[in-house]
């Protein structure tokens, strides 16, 4: 970003070649003699280090802008993104949450149409299976059915639950989940569902980010958010446990604040501390390639 009039409201950049995300939070995103403003009210902080300024958006060379907190965006600010083919996502701190996103409208559906007909084959819809579980359990399993597949996956997840609690520090009683009445659960197992909800956030907005199908999931099938949930289980082991389970600990010492919160806060930290979302991204692309180049 860069103060002052760009002058490329004519231009238009190929999605291929644009830069990818721009976070934005606390301002007003506005168009003004045809560029994209954006007005930059609250203070830096360690999180949110843009300053108070008057800053013009580089729009046509991104490909999203993640719209956090404290914002609000015009009309006209719509219409010039829509032109250019740049999204918007409304998003909630360092991207814990996706209140809402249009689909990207890319001049290219590459990575939709290898979905859909990866996942319209039954043998190459195993294939990708097979390969997600590869990335989490480091081998490639022998088995085709996935079922059988779902259950080697749950008995190690078992296993990783209780090695991280031990590295957190935290005692572990076993997954537990009250549908009737979360809040009666333990606090590792509150946090796990506050961690798995804000880690799936950021992976929808990774699998928006890629134009991709959220309904189309090659491990998960019945859910409307099924290939979202495939993305976010990548990252079980090294975002949502752990952050999970630290949250936890934090919670269960003075000052007792609000387990949700906590956990939010730290997944947040992690997401944008280790570049989570453009890792996503990078996933999706790596699990879409063709049979042939993998």
């Amino acid at each position: 970003m860069l103060k002052g009039r760009l002058g490329l409201e004519t231009a238009r950049i190929p999605q291929t070649d644009r830069a990818g995300l721009l976070w934005l939070s606390r301002g007003t995103l506005t168009s003004r003699d045809g560029a994209l403003t954006f007005e930059r009210q609250g203070d830096k902080t360690p999180d949110d280090p843009l300053g108070p300024g008057d800053y013009t958006i580089p729009f046509q060379s991104i490909s999203m802008i993640l719209l956090g907190p404290g914002s609000k965006v015009s009309h006209d600010a719509l219409r010039l993104l829509a032109r250019h083919g740049t999204a918007l996502a409304a998003v909630g701190e360092n991207g814990v949450r996706l209140y809402t996103a249009p689909p990207l409208i890319t001049r290219k559906s590459d990575f939709a149409r290898r979905q859909v007909n990866l996942w319209a084959n039954s043998d190459s819809r195993l294939f990708v299976a097979k390969r997600m579980y590869a990335w989490r359990l480091g081998r490639v399993l022998p088995h085709r059915e996935i079922s059988v597949l779902r259950g080697i996956e749950g008995a190690r997840m078992k296993e990783s639950y209780r090695l991280i609690a031990q590295q957190v520090g935290i005692e572990w009683k076993g997954r537990a989940y009250n549908r009737a009445n979360p809040s009666s659960d333990d606090l590792p197992n509150q946090a796990l569902n506050h961690a798995a909800t804000a880690v799936e956030a950021a992976a929808a907005i990774a699998v928006c980010a890629t134009a991709t199908i959220p309904q189309l999931g090659f491990i998960h099938e019945d859910p409307n958010q099924s290939f979202v949930l495939d993305i976010a289980d990548l990252y079980r082991d090294t975002v949502t446990i752990p952050a999970a389970f630290r949250a936890a600990k934090a919670g269960a010492e003075p000052p007792y604040y609000s387990i949700e919160r906590l956990t939010r806060q730290e997944v947040g930290n992690v997401l944008t501390k280790d570049q989570i979302i453009p890792k996503m991204i990078n996933r999706v692309k790596d699990l879409l390639k063709p049979i042939d180049e993998s």
